[in-house]
C-alpha cells in the first residue's frame, strides 16, 4: 500500500481509504468489523465516516455507522489509524439531525461531541464539513442560481469554531466536502487573515463519469496544497460493470432508486459501457480500472472506496497493484471527449 501526505497536514494516509456509509444499512455490525479488519490487514490506515451515515439517510438509522466503527475502534491501536468524520450541513430536510443541521459554533460543538462519543475516541484526525452551510449547486445540480442564496453562518465563524476544537486537541486537521473553488479559496483566505487552522483536504466526487474536479478545483488545490479525497470512484457501482451485465443487480442504484439521481442521466450507460470495454480489452475488471484511474491522478491524496461484501473489497484493494498503460489512458480520454462528465 502506498502512503501519501494529505495536503499540508502531517497525516500519512493510505492511497485507498475505507468508506463506511453502507455500515448500518446494507452491512451489519459484524460485516462492518470484518471489512475493517480486512482493510487494515491490506495496509489501509485511513477510514472515513460521517454523523449522517448510513445512506440513504433516515431518522431510524442515523449515527449507526459511527457506532459500528466505534465498537471496532475501541479495540484497535488508535494512534496507528487515521479516522475522518463529517458534520452534516443544512437544507436537505434532515430535521432529525440536531433539529435541522447548520454549521455554526453551537452545532459544530454538538456534532463533534456526538461523533467522538459514538466513535469511542478522544479525537478525530480529520473533521470535515459534509456540504456547505451556504447554498451551492450539488448532488447532481450543476448551475449556480443566485436567487437561491439564503442566510448562512459566515465562513470566518465556522473556522473560528473549528479552530477552538483543534486547539483543544479534539480535531487534528479540518477539511471540506462537496465544495466549490470559491468555497475553498474563501476558507483559505479567512484562515490566513485570522491565523486560524487551514483546510488540508476536500472530499468531492471524482470518477470516470465525473471529472469536473479537473478544472477549477484542481488548479486551486494544487496551488493551495489541498488534497483530494475522491469519493464515489465507482459511481454507485456503475463503473464496476455489474449493471451492464444485469440491470437488476443488487446495489444502491437498484435498492434505493431515488437516491442516485445524478446517475440517471443521458450518456451514462453508453459511457459506462465504453469504459467497461476498455478495461476488459486490457485484461482488467472495470472496477479495478476505474479505481486505478482515480488513484493515479496527480491531485488525488486518497480514493474512498466502499463495498458491501469482502469479495468486492478484495477486488477494490487489488487495484493498488495496477498502473494503467499510456494506451489505456489515451482510450479513456477519447471516451471522455465523446461523453464529457455525463454524471456530474
Amino acid at each position: 500500500m502506498e502512503y501519501r501526505t494529505l495536503g499540508s497536514s502531517d497525516l500519512k494516509v493510505s492511497a485507498l481509504c475505507l468508506g463506511t456509509m453502507t455500515f448500518g444499512e446494507q452491512n451489519s455490525e459484524t460485516d462492518a468489523h470484518a471489512q475493517l479488519d480486512y482493510a487494515v490487514s491490506r495496509g489501509v490506515n485511513f477510514i472515513d465516516t460521517a454523523e449522517m451515515y448510513p445512506v440513504p439517510p433516515r431518522a431510524e438509522t442515523v449515527h449507526r455507522t459511527e457506532q459500528y466503527l466505534g465498537s471496532w475502534l475501541k479495540r484497535q491501536a488508535r494512534e496507528k489509524l487515521i479516522v475522518a468524520t463529517k458534520i452534516a450541513g443544512p437544507a436537505r430536510g434532515f430535521a432529525w439531525i440536531r433539529n435541522g443541521p447548520r454549521i455554526n459554533r453551537a452545532q459544530i460543538n454538538a456534532a463533534l461531541d456526538g461523533s467522538l462519543r459514538r466513535l469511542q475516541t478522544d479525537y478525530v484526525d480529520l473533521y470535515q464539513i459534509h456540504w456547505p452551510d451556504r447554498y451551492v449547486p450539488m448532488f447532481g445540480a450543476t448551475s449556480y442560481d443566485a436567487s437561491r442564496e439564503h442566510e448562512t453562518t459566515s465562513i470566518a465563524e465556522q473556522l473560528e469554531a473549528l479552530a477552538e476544537r483543534v486547539k483543544a486537541g479534539k480535531i487534528r486537521h479540518i477539511g471540506l466536502s462537496n465544495e466549490t473553488p470559491w468555497g475553498v479559496m474563501e476558507f483559505l483566505r479567512c484562515a490566513e487573515q485570522s491565523g486560524l487552522a487551514r483546510i488540508v483536504s476536500i472530499q468531492n466526487a471524482y470518477h470516470l463519469l465525473n471529472r469536473t474536479f479537473e478544472s477549477g478545483l484542481a488548479e486551486v488545490c494544487h496551488h493551495a496544497n489541498v488534497g483530494l479525497l475522491a469519493y464515489s470512484p465507482l459511481a454507485f457501482g456503475l463503473l464496476s460493470g455489474k449493471y451492464l451485465d444485469d440491470p437488476a443487480a443488487p446495489g444502491r442504484i437498484t435498492l434505493f432508486p431515488g437516491f442516485g439521481q445524478r446517475y440517471h442521466k443521458p450518456n451514462v450507460p453508453a459511457a459506462a459501457g465504453e469504459y467497461a470495454r476498455i478495461a476488459r480489452e486490457a485484461g482488467l475488471t472495470p472496477a479495478i480500472m476505474a479505481l486505478a484511474f482515480a488513484r493515479t491522478r496527480r491531485f488525488t491524496s486518497s480514493v474512498i472506496l466502499g463495498a458491501t461484501t469482502l469479495a468486492q473489497l478484495k477486488e477494490n484493494l487489488d487495484s493498488t497493484e495496477i498502473t494503467l498503460s499510456a494506451e489505456v489512458l489515451a482510450q479513456i480520454d477519447e471516451v471522455h471527449r465523446r461523453f464529457p462528465n455525463p454524471a456530474p
